[in-house]
């Protein structure tokens, strides 16, 4: 059953213009239920967002499977995720790349998130609990990056991570401190040798991107492999 609602999911995606093969097919073989909450779990392969802990959400299966085709991934590359949230993301880009390198500042997600990967056996991912706006400059530079939650604007250290030729993939606009009822625009901006172009590509409304670590965080910006 699961299968079948899962082909049916993809199917929509490519009526809705996702027409990047490997990223449906990354949509048909990710179990989306395993990333949903109990209560919401008949409702995983319906293409909308569903609520999870901490106050953040599961983006709806579109805008997931958007921003991957965006980020035009090559087999080869290596991606930076900031907001790890239920896992979700990372796990779609987990096949389309060869190593996803992907960043929460909520404990409890990135644990559940990290037991969902290992049941997946999904191995090429790696987690770090800290400040998502802060990047992973250790493992810089990297091929591509994708914010999971909203800015005002993209940092300039978080571009300064990419690659030449990198993209990175954001939402981005208002107050996204008070996202209710702001108009966000998911951003494509391309490092390129003439300097950094820009593209509005979708609207949307993501949660936004918090600065630091919640109050009961420990051990912030620890790495672990998956």
């Amino acid at each position: 059953m699961t299968g079948a609602r899962a082909i049916e999911l993809a199917m929509t995606l490519r009526k809705q213009g996702i027409a990047d093969t490997r990223v449906l097919s990354a949509i048909e073989t990710i179990p989306r239920e395993v990333f949903v909450d109990r209560p919401f779990e008949t409702s995983a392969y319906e293409n909308s967002a569903l609520p999870i802990a901490c106050g953040q959400t599961i983006s709806q299966p579109y805008v997931v499977a958007f921003a991957s085709q965006a980020l035009e991934l090559d087999p080869k590359h290596r991606v930076l995720e900031l907001g790890t949230g239920s896992g979700y993301q990372a796990a779609i880009l987990s096949p389309l790349c060869r190593m996803v390198y992907t960043v929460e500042r909520h404990k409890p997600l990135l644990v559940q998130a990290e037991e969902r990967f290992k049941t997946l056996q999904l191995r090429n991912i790696v987690t770090r609990h800290g400040d998502g706006l802060k990047g992973w400059p250790e493992a810089a530079p990297f091929d591509r990056i994708l914010l999971s939650a909203a800015v005002s604007e993209v940092p300039q250290n978080l571009i300064d991570q990419l690659k030449p030729a990198g993209i990175l993939i954001a939402p981005v606009g208002g107050d996204v401190q008070s996202a209710r009822g702001v108009s966000q625009s998911l951003t494509k901006i391309v490092k390129s040798e003439h300097g950094i172009e820009r593209e509005n590509l979708l609207p949307v409304m993501f949660v936004p991107m918090i600065e630091g670590l919640p109050r009961d965080a420990r051990k912030p910006d620890e790495p672990g492999k998956i």
